[in-house]
């Protein structure tokens, strides 16, 4: 790998984490366009690197919302700003679960088989067509970000139970939470804030779990055949291009325009396939 190959990964990585078009699977498709043979640890540790950049820019761009749930959540306020982290703290126990009892056979699924690949984007079309459809026929006329209802504890476990499904290389983690909550009539400009947010305790836990393994006594027998500049490069990239995407996705889904990248994620799943 080198610069150019980095900085276009960390490109892709900043749009696709937030467009529901799957981060994880367009990772795989450049990889395979690029011709990178990352595998095993260096891969997880590239991606984990880049997930963390795009964790970052959601902490910037929602910084006044993030700042205020922190507080209430740390100082035990017990309003609404607490009961909103306890919310996200439930949606995160499905991955939580994924992450420590089928942890080996997640990452075997990011070994570039672009029919899994395939396959996945076809899922996320189809789920974003369900979504999309689902909430003209629930608006009306009307067609309003804030039709619909907050989001309850339920919610915020099916949305969960969305996020550990998605860890298929394909299936788009902020498309399939944004159209679960859609889906089961939550209001889309809350479900995409949350969406966002919940995917931060996740993405630091497994970075945490990446870090304790490079700073280990045997890392030093399994060294990243990444170079550091290539590390900083695709954070870098990842975090400003992820900031301007968290911005856009915000505003697309108060408008209710994901059709659109149903329609991209079925032209993309026929090229995998193809291909």
């Amino acid at each position: 790998m080198d610069w150019l190959d980095a900085l276009i990964l960390g490109i892709v990585q900043g749009l696709a984490e937030y467009l529901p078009i799957s981060s994880s699977g367009h990772l795989v498709i450049f990889r395979e366009i690029l011709g990178l043979k990352l595998q095993g640890d260096d891969a997880l540790q590239f991606d984990v690197i880049l997930h963390a950049a795009t964790v970052l820019s959601t902490i910037v761009v929602l910084w006044p919302m993030f700042r205020n749930l922190c507080k209430s959540f740390f100082t035990f306020k017990r309003d609404d700003d607490f009961w909103y982290v306890v919310k996200i703290l439930v949606s995160c126990i499905p991955i939580a679960i994924v992450g420590f009892c089928f942890k080996d056979l997640v990452e075997n699924l990011f070994t570039g088989n672009l029919t899994i690949v395939g396959i996945c984007l076809f899922a996320t079309a189809c789920l974003l067509s369900f979504a999309y459809f689902s909430d003209r026929r629930r608006d009306g006329k009307m067609k309003t970000a804030e039709a619909g209802r907050d989001i309850t504890f339920a919610d915020a476990l099916t949305i969960g139970v969305a996020q550990a499904v998605a860890v298929l290389p394909g299936l788009s983690r902020s498309g399939t939470t944004i159209a679960t909550g859609i889906l089961i009539g939550d209001k889309r400009d809350k479900v995409a804030s949350f969406s966002f947010l919940m995917v931060i305790i996740p993405i630091l836990g497994e970075a945490l779990l990446d870090l304790k393994d490079i700073i280990s006594p045997d890392a030093g027998a399994a060294a990243s055949e990444v170079p550091a500049s290539c590390l900083i490069i695709g954070f870098v990239a990842a975090f400003l291009v992820g900031c301007a995407a968290c911005r856009w996705m915000l505003n697309l889904v108060k408008k209710g325009q994901l059709i659109w990248f149903a329609v991209y994620c079925l032209i993309m799943s026929v090229v995998c396939l193809v291909w």
